[in-house]
């Protein structure tokens, strides 16, 4: 398991775990693997288990009342996904969507909520990553049409990537499925601030656009602005 911890990403939750700690959790869970596209958990479900991701992403799905998807954030290597509901024992919140192949430890709720309560490491890497996320939620509701709008765009193109992307080469192709304001309307933006984040990725080289057509260049940026 140590060595799975080395290739991870140097910030998230797993880097603030001692080796204890880590082995405390991998000796909990199961190593589980999920291919690109699946779904993990659904908003509304009853289960609790929490997931570390090993290597890929995942993306955070919130459904409004009136059924629209809006992407709220995409989580990688080194990061913890679905605590809440091990917290809390409510439902789930949102519904966790593996964006590429996926290499997880899925850690019973009960289990890593006596983890928190016996391992006092593991419960204040947990807060630190909870109040990150609190911050990161302020900043959205200050701002959403500058950093907020720019992650919800590249998650967006990341979601779209994956469910309808061709391969070009180098590149991923995407035949957009909506105009701009329908798509700004899923990430939940307006269409300006829309417009405003796909020319920031335009002039950065990160994509190209066309009619109907979104191209990406640089999946790995995009991928890193979308965290």
């Amino acid at each position: 398991m140590t060595g799975e911890g080395r290739r991870m990403e140097t910030s998230g939750f797993w880097v603030g775990l001692r080796a204890a700690d880590q082995q405390a959790l991998a000796e909990s869970a199961t190593r589980r693997f999920y291919r690109r596209g699946e779904t993990i958990c659904r908003e509304g479900d009853l289960s609790s288990a929490v997931l570390v991701v090993l290597s890929g992403h995942v993306r955070i799905v919130n459904t409004t009342p009136d059924g629209l998807e809006v992407v709220v954030g995409v989580r990688g290597a080194g990061e913890v996904v679905g605590e809440l509901a091990a917290i809390d024992a409510m439902p789930r919140s949102a519904t966790i969507e593996a964006l590429e192949d996926l290499d997880v430890l899925e850690v019973p709720g009960d289990r890593f909520s006596l983890l928190c309560r016996t391992r006092s490491r593991i419960c204040w890497a947990l807060v630190r990553v909870l109040s990150a996320r609190l911050r990161a939620i302020g900043r959205q509701w200050l701002d959403l049409g500058t950093g907020a709008a720019s992650r919800r765009v590249a998650a967006h193109l990341m979601q779209l990537a994956v469910q309808r992307g061709v391969k070009r080469g180098e590149d991923i192709e995407i035949a957009l499925p909506a105009t701009q304001a329908e798509l700004a309307t899923a990430a939940a933006i307006s269409r300006e601030s829309w417009a405003r984040a796909t020319r920031d990725l335009r002039r950065q080289g990160v994509i190209s656009t066309g009619r109907k057509r979104v191209t990406i260049h640089r999946l790995a940026e995009l991928r890193r602005l979308a965290t």
